[in-house]
């Protein structure tokens, strides 16, 4: 009897060791991207993981292309918390084909999202101007700073990826029949400066814009809706290039922008990565902690404590309870 009970004692100490060593995290490395959105996602990463599921988790610095690469040739970092995976698609298809990365999920559920947008204010007084057709039957009420007799429609700064898209946008929807004139803003800076001084002093805006930003949480902007859904094979071969002749209209396709890891991290770390499948946040989430990060001079840092404080209705979804006892003591002792 004692040699049966030794034996299931040794079993069961042996299967307990082995489920311990499966679930250990150990060392982490996490892509710690030099825009907002990316370094306070992997801030929020380093907390929880380091906290909830007791991983040396270290912050590495982080760019798409360089992080993306080095992930696939050298095995890390273990993880690039924000992606934007059009812009390495390639790249980051054939590393999942050849098993040496893993998409863990979607980091911006929503995406990231590009239009063309009006202000709220401007649709509360006159709905119409949410439509296309609306903002056009109104050209004149978007009065060109320096030619009363034309429509102003604020572009994508010279240089940008983006630029293309939107000027392409602009010939489709035939907004320069219309009455509109393209105003390079000169800069990201001179967009966003041209958004905030219409808001302060309440006055029309009609033009591109991006999310998540700081922006679009600070400023409540519409997107027009151009009535055409949305066509990603022509907006990818056509309305994005430099050779478009024939522009057809069509709302901007939502980017992907994903989590991923290496597949050794999933491997070894199979709660931590059941972590990462859930952790996303919405764009709305995103702008808002952007505009208080901007409004507070927050860094990654300094925001995902904010997050993890005061959102926390968001970021226990994300953890099974015993996570989150362990996060919330972590909290607790900042």
């Amino acid at each position: 009897m004692k040699r049966i009970l030794l034996i299931g004692g040794l079993l069961l100490s042996s299967v307990t060791h082995q489920t311990f060593a499966e679930e250990r995290c150990g060392k982490v490395t996490i892509a710690d991207m030099n825009w907002s959105s990316a370094s306070l996602i992997a801030n929020v990463d380093r907390f929880i993981l380091e906290h909830g599921y007791d991983c040396e988790a270290e912050l590495i610095p982080g760019d798409t292309m360089p992080t993306s690469t080095s992930m696939v040739e050298k095995g890390e970092p273990d993880i690039a918390p924000e992606i934007w995976s059009n812009s390495v698609k390639e790249l980051i298809e054939k590393a999942v084909n050849d098993k040496r990365l893993i998409i863990a999920g979607n980091s911006l559920s929503d995406g990231g999202e590009e239009g063309f947008w009006v202000p709220q204010y401007m649709v509360d007084k006159d709905p119409s101007l949410k439509t296309i057709q609306g903002v056009i039957a109104n050209v004149k009420t978007f009065e060109h700073p320096e030619d009363p007799d034309r429509g102003a429609f604020y572009g994508c700064p010279a240089g940008w990826g983006c630029q293309l898209s939107a000027e392409n946008l602009f010939r489709a929807l035939k907004l320069g029949d219309a009455g509109f004139d393209l105003i390079d803003p000169g800069s990201g800076a001179g967009l966003a400066g041209s958004i905030a001084r219409a808001y302060e002093r309440q006055q029309p805006w009609f033009g591109y814009y991006w999310a998540p930003t700081a922006v679009l949480g600070k400023y409540k902007m519409v997107k027009v809706d151009f009535g055409s859904g949305v066509d990603t094979e022509h907006f990818r071969d056509c309305t994005s290039q430099v050779e478009c002749a024939a522009p057809k209209v069509t709302m901007y396709p939502a980017a992907l922008v994903q989590t991923v890891t290496t597949a050794a991290f999933a491997d070894k770390s199979t709660s931590a990565f059941k972590y990462l499948s859930k952790r996303a946040l919405t764009n709305a989430q995103m702008n808002s902690l952007l505009a208080w990060m901007e409004n507070n001079q927050a860094d990654g840092t300094i925001a995902a404590e904010y997050f993890l404080i005061n959102h926390q209705d968001i970021w226990l979804e994300w953890v099974p309870a015993n996570v989150a006892t362990k996060v919330k003591l972590a909290i607790a002792n900042l």
